[in-house]
């Protein structure tokens, strides 16, 4: 089972590359190995061979909530009144109301996570069943939080009930199970069944599938950045394929936004699908303007500053041959804090281009992010407070123009009440964030486990 998730996991590799993690049960006891670093690196031969077990959780991170660390890898480990291994994705936002209960009911803290806070109350909990506490913990966590849980005896699954970040329901031969996406069914040869409803308990066990509605909600917000960035483009969400999706958001965004230009080239990989969509629509010539590296990290959830900037001069090489003596078009799928952008227009200039024009399979992204996903200032932003043509002139580009919100619907084919849009909105889903800012600092106090 251990060799099985750590193909899954290199499947959602893409979501997260600080840490990554496997836990298995075998005989009543839970065994977990985690570390820093990508997958291939944390794990080789004689560790897989190490977790034995019939189950087992895995886990890639990316930070928000606590600093990148070991600490702060997951699955996280607990075992208080029930031992159990959990693996999270999203954001609580009363995270420090939670941890604060809990240190003084005397329970300890080895990390800064959410994740553990989640943990704890799981394993501290009083209920008989895990499902009972899931439910009961559901009631209380306010934000976004996709979870899987073990135990010694089974996989309890479970989303928040406004279903913020994505989870999926498989099947393998005869078993079933959960991934964030269902490219990580594919690695493995397990078949997509649906998604696990926003609100929904489901329950793993060798006797089969249970499960139950935890929490429900009138409201429920899939983070549209998911299909536009996020997910890979082989995931399937809301029943289409993203790369199709994508494909779309080019096509449109040709419609809303021409230009007379020579060539159409993506920023690779994110830009791809909508390059293509952005030339098939315009009528105008698709070639690549770079090659990437394969090799080099996704640049957008690296930690620091200096690490997007060395990661972008070892991730892309332009051709001169190609974007030389020409007027391009460059599609990206989004432009957060600029800086990758700006290098990217420069670059290209100094290959030979006469003139670039952005266009991005996306709106402006002003608006922070209390939901799992790192966007957490309005002036790191470079949309935040300027108008398109300013940004463009920041950047150094001839023009730029963003898909509308309305484009982007259109080509997700999905219900805009049924979705978070707030990073491009201001729009937030959820109480306590109605107004752009979480009512909690999400930076918990670490507290050793031989603390009082």
């Amino acid at each position: 089972m251990a060799r099985l998730t750590y193909f899954a996991l290199y499947a959602l590799q893409h979501r997260g590359q600080e840490s990554a993690g496997i836990a298995t049960a075998q005989s009543g006891h839970i065994m977990a190995m985690r570390d820093q670093g990508l997958v291939s690196q944390v794990f080789d031969e004689q560790r897989l061979r190490a977790l034995q077990g019939d189950m087992a959780v895995g886990h890639v991170r990316y930070s928000t909530t606590g600093a990148s660390s070991w600490e702060n890898s997951q699955p996280v480990w607990r075992a208080d009144k029930r031992e159990l291994a959990l693996a999270h994705n999203g954001n609580l936002i009363n995270a420090v109301e939670l941890h604060g209960e809990l240190r003084e009911r005397g329970v300890t803290f080895r990390s800064t996570s959410d994740s553990e806070v989640i943990a704890a109350l799981l394993s501290t909990h009083e209920a008989d069943s895990v499902e009972s506490a899931v439910a009961d913990v559901m009631g209380r966590a306010e934000g976004a939080y996709s979870t899987v849980t073990m135990t010694k005896d089974r996989v309890v699954a479970f989303r928040d009930p406004a279903g913020l970040r994505p989870l999926s329901l498989g099947m393998l031969g005869d078993r079933y199970c959960v991934a964030s996406e269902t490219c990580a069914f594919d690695i493995i040869g397990a078949r997509f069944l649906r998604d696990v409803e926003p609100g929904e308990i489901v329950t793993l066990t060798d006797g089969g599938l249970r499960t139950r509605m935890g929490v429900r909600s009138e409201r429920q917000a899939l983070c549209v950045f998911e299909h536009i960035y996020f997910a890979r483009p082989d995931s399937r969400l809301g029943g289409q394929v993203l790369q199709v999706a994508r494909g779309r958001m080019g096509e449109i965004l040709a419609d809303e936004a021409p230009v007379d230009a020579d060539l159409v080239i993506p920023v690779p990989d994110s830009g791809n699908p909508a390059a293509r969509g952005f030339a098939r629509a315009s009528g105008l010539p698709q070639d690549d303007g770079f090659v990437k590296n394969r090799y080099v990290a996704r640049t957008f959830i690296q930690p620091g500053q200096e690490l997007r900037k060395h990661g972008l001069r070892m991730k892309f090489n332009p051709l001169p041959e190609i974007v030389g003596g020409k007027r391009l078009v460059v599609v990206d799928d989004s432009i957060v804090r600029g800086n990758t952008t700006r290098q990217i227009v420069q670059m290209l200039r100094d290959a030979g281009a006469l003139e670039v024009h952005l266009r991005i399979s996306a709106p402006p992204i002003r608006h922070p992010c209390f939901y799992g996903i790192d966007m957490s200032k309005r002036e790191e932003m470079i949309a935040h407070e300027r108008t398109p043509e300013e940004i463009a002139a920041e950047l150094g580009a001839d023009s730029l123009a963003y898909l509308s919100l309305d484009g982007v619907y259109e080509a997700v084919r999905g219900d805009r009440s049924r979705h978070c849009d707030a990073c491009f909105s201001g729009e937030y889903p959820l109480p306590g964030t109605e107004d752009g800012q979480a009512k909690d600092a999400f930076e918990l106090p670490l507290v050793s486990t031989s603390a009082a």
